[in-house]
């Protein structure tokens, strides 16, 4: 299955709206999603704190700032064909 992985922080409204796209796409389109709260001290925190949200498909960067949902579903497709049912 396809790992998809939001980096994320408190109080952060652009990552609710990319975590509520991804949940959108994952019911027609599934892949595991793991949600990486960070916060100051971590370490991603440095490199990733103004680009939140950050998301990653199998350990791989593929977006920031926002999930255009074309562009993550043509993702998905390169990485493994996904069968339309």
């Amino acid at each position: 299955m396809i790992l998809v992985e939001l980096y994320s922080k408190e109080d952060c409204h652009l990552c609710e709206v990319a975590k509520g796209a991804l949940k959108k796409i994952r019911k027609l389109y599934p892949f595991e999603l793991h949600e990486i709260m960070i916060q100051e001290g971590d370490e991603y925190f440095e490199t990733m704190k103004e680009r939140i949200p950050v998301i990653h498909i199998n350990k791989e960067f593929a977006f920031q700032h926002r999930v255009p949902e074309q562009e993550f579903i043509k993702k998905l497709h390169s990485i493994v064909p996904i069968h339309n049912k």
